[in-house]
């Protein structure tokens, strides 16, 4: 997570982030409860919502990544390598319940511990899966642990990443299909340095689609049939989509299986993507393009697609710095926010909210604020929101509350 532009203070504390979501499927009982219990209430306008957190933990070392488990619990990665656990009832536990920090590179603002997210089966078998940095040279990593026993790290996937520290990516999430989705950013720098956007024979500047759950050949993983790049040649077959900067969180929703995605912008504009299940293969634009404008037209090609974001938000002499995507609402206590997608900025820390219409096309307001340096919003079991702020080492619960729009419409766009 570069930070251009940044207030001198922020740039000093650094962030971790992006230079720029790990929302998992939950068991089908859940989402299944969750929808019958709000189809039947219509979403209000976009104007008509506002954020409120409220901070329920404190003492975090650089948190940077969470994720909901079955039980109740939210597992928070911090930046040094350690996991701590979160449970309403109980609040904040003392000691990791994992702690991987011998092998993960933290040196640079944006190395560390990534992302992670709870295996499908995770009730039975405690796997969790995870995204970081490694020893010695921070080399993107994609690797499997039981909870409580670091020992035992089996590495799926790796991407040299030794040049610079930051455009790391590092999300993971399973989607509805079953797979694992991981995010990498384009190698870092600025510009693009090493063309990677729009290059199908590297990793970076991509999200991956792999099935963990079989082997094939000597890789600990399979490349699923219908990934878009299988028969491609040059290509990397893990590729799912393509043409990305940093995309430091994007999240899984739990309902359709689409995938919403913050890209964080080189310094004009920051966007939220949002691809749907059929769409395997889409070239998001970078670095040929930054958002919908056209930023490197040497890296432009004649004939070629590329997928517009559904929102994007001016960075540029703003105070603005750096998206921080978020994840879709489905949880109950607030049905008339249900399937509002929400996403922030680590600076300016507004609450950002978008929506698909029914006719087509999206509506999107800002909402808010989140708390202080926002790295990661995500959901519980019941798919009500938490938010990680950096520095000041916070976990706040987020809930929506009804507000009169202002004259004149509000803050809301269609």
């Amino acid at each position: 997570m570069s930070r251009r532009h940044c207030r001198p203070a922020l740039m000093l504390a650094g962030l971790l982030v992006l230079a720029l979501s790990a929302l998992l499927s939950p068991p089908a009982s859940v989402a299944g409860t969750t929808a019958a219990g709000t189809a039947h209430t219509s979403a209000v306008p976009l104007a008509e919502l506002t954020v409120i957190s409220e901070r329920v933990a404190f003492g975090l070392r650089r948190p940077i990544a969470l994720t909901g488990l079955p039980d109740g619990r939210m597992l928070i990665a911090e930046k040094n390598g350690t996991v701590r656990a979160y449970h309403p009832d109980t609040g904040l536990a003392a000691e990791p319940v994992l702690d991987l920090t011998a092998r993960i590179d933290a040196s640079d603002n944006e190395r560390g511990l990534l992302g992670i997210t709870p295996a499908p089966n995770f009730a039975r078998t405690g796997i969790l899966y995870v995204a970081y940095t490694s020893l010695p040279a921070g080399a993107l990593t994609l690797a499997r642990v039981p909870i409580g026993a670091p020992d035992r790290v089996q590495v799926l996937l790796t991407q040299e990443h030794a040049e610079y520290g930051n455009h790391n990516g590092g999300q993971v999430a399973f989607g509805r299909d079953g797979y694992l989705y991981w995010s990498l950013g384009d190698g870092g720098h600025t510009n693009d340095p090493f063309k990677a956007g729009q290059n199908l024979g590297t990793l970076l500047g991509k999200i991956v689609r792999i099935d963990v759950n079989r082997t094939c050949g000597p890789k600990p993983y399979c490349v699923p049939s219908d990934n878009p790049f299988v028969r491609k040649r040059g290509a990397r077959p893990e590729i799912w989509l393509y043409g990305l900067r940093n995309p430091w969180r994007f999240s899984v929703d739990r309902v359709d299986g689409s995938l919403w995605i913050g890209d964080v912008g080189q310094g004009l504009v920051e966007e939220i993507n949002h691809i749907r299940p059929w769409q395997g293969g889409a070239n998001l634009g970078w670095s040929c393009r930054e958002g919908t404008p056209v930023f490197d037209r040497g890296q432009c090609r004649p004939g070629v697609r590329y997928t517009d974001p559904v929102f994007e938000y001016e960075h540029f002499l703003t105070e603005n710095c750096s998206v921080t995507g978020g994840v879709v609402y489905r949880g109950s206590a607030t049905p008339e926010a249900w399937g509002t997608y929400v996403a922030s900025d680590y600076c300016s820390t507004l609450a950002f909210a978008v929506r698909p219409k029914p006719t087509g096309g999206y509506e999107s307001a800002t909402i808010g604020n989140f708390p202080t340096q926002p790295t990661a919003i995500d959901a519980d079991v019941h798919g009500e929101l938490y938010v990680l702020s950096d520095l000041p080492g916070w976990l706040s619960r987020v809930r929506f509350e009804r507000v009169q729009p202002a004259s004149g419409g509000g803050a809301a766009n269609s």
